[in-house]
């Protein structure tokens, strides 16, 4: 159960139509609830509507008030045995579903972020407060890297087990065959333009590694698009950079090829993040090396490539590591094997087994009781 729609490939969105997918593949009878959405092609039920609002640094919707009589419907027509929801939960569209769910049904959760700002640990605290009782339902709660667990803990006051994101690796297979001897460097950023996924910070970067100068020429794409993309193309002209592209959105389609054509990859998000689907998703298919912002969600998913973390507003140190990695073929090709090592921990297959083993325990323990 998500409050939010699942129109956008956002993250908690992709949390929830992998792991159905993966749940259905499996044979396991999985219905979506959600707010607000378009889309037809899910076994969806949609529980009131919603609004849009912009939080912890991302556009999103935050639904309306559920009638309680469309809530007992939904579970009249559906007996859940698990009810999976995404938290922080709305108290007035999942919370009046888990209040409502049938004493056997076994409630899990999965706790998706971490703070951007200090008002959104203020809301998230208040809300813990408020859900408190509420919270007793739940059986299991995952959180989706340390930092998301640790904030659960501070806000929610729940235990969490820390599992992340589920990412279908296998649709980013790394790109085979020689790269021509006199091709340039290709440097790729690819994400939201917006002000917390770091694109400034990168450009002001190679901005400075331009002026510093690489023995290996480069190219960089900015991939994305967002309300920072006049300003970064201005910079671009400013500073008379050559070989850089910003092209703007990326289908799904065609990032698995974008991302495995880069010999460097460059997601220096500054922070808000629980967890990093698109580091994964480079880990899996660059043939160079991945670059990500040092930020607390990063940290689980760069575990072990803890090197290859940087801080996004140190310009200087930036450009330099930049720059090495420009500079360094060998070493781009050594790293990119212990990457797809790394990718593979957030395999949706293994997720699954984590998520399954955690509704069995749910359930059993939920129909003891009752």
């Amino acid at each position: 159960m998500i409050d939010d729609d699942l129109d956008r490939p956002d993250g908690v969105q992709q949390y929830v139509l992998t792991l159905g997918a993966e749940l259905t593949r499996r044979g396991h009878d999985v219905h979506y609830v959600a707010s607000t959405t378009r889309r037809t092609d899910l076994p969806l039920h949609v529980v009131g509507r919603n609004v849009g609002v912009t939080f912890n640094g991302n556009r999103l919707n935050t639904p309306l008030p559920a009638s309680r009589a469309q809530v007992r419907d939904l579970l009249a027509r559906v007996p859940f045995d698990v009810l999976h929801v995404q938290m922080p939960y709305s108290p007035v569209l999942a919370g009046r579903v888990v209040s409502a769910a049938a004493p056997g049904t076994a409630v899990v959760g999965t706790f998706h972020i971490y703070p951007h700002s200090w008002w959104v640990s203020a809301g998230t605290r208040a809300l813990g407060l408020l859900e408190r009782r509420r919270l007793r339902r739940f059986r299991h709660v995952f959180a989706t890297s340390q930092a998301a667990a640790q904030f659960a803990q501070r806000t929610f006051r729940v235990p969490t087990h820390v599992l992340g994101n589920p990412v279908d690796v296998t649709r980013f297979p790394p790109a085979t065959g020689p790269v021509p001897a006199d091709r340039p460097v290709r440097i790729v950023f690819l994400g939201r333009l917006v002000p917390r996924k770091g694109p400034r910070e990168l450009l002001d970067a190679v901005v400075a590694m331009a002026r510093a100068g690489t023995r290996n020429p480069w190219t960089l794409t900015i991939a994305g698009r967002g309300p920072l993309h006049d300003e970064l193309a201005a910079t671009v002209a400013r500073e008379g950079l050559t070989g850089v592209d910003l092209p703007g959105f990326v289908a799904e389609e065609d990032k698995a090829a974008l991302l495995a054509d880069a010999d460097v990859v460059a997601l220096p998000s500054t922070g808000g993040e629980s967890f990093g689907i698109s580091v994964v998703e480079a880990l899996a298919a660059a043939r160079g090396v991945v670059l990500a912002g040092d930020n607390p969600g990063y940290r689980t998913t760069m575990a072990g490539l803890e090197r290859q973390l940087l801080d996004p507003a140190d310009t200087a140190t930036f450009a330099r590591v930049l720059g090495r990695w420009v500079d360094d073929p060998q070493g781009r090709a050594a790293i990119a094997r212990r990457q797809r090592a790394a990718a593979a921990r957030f395999d949706t297959p293994r997720i699954a087994d984590e998520v399954e083993r955690a509704y069995r325990s749910a359930l059993a323990a939920a129909r003891a009781e009752h």
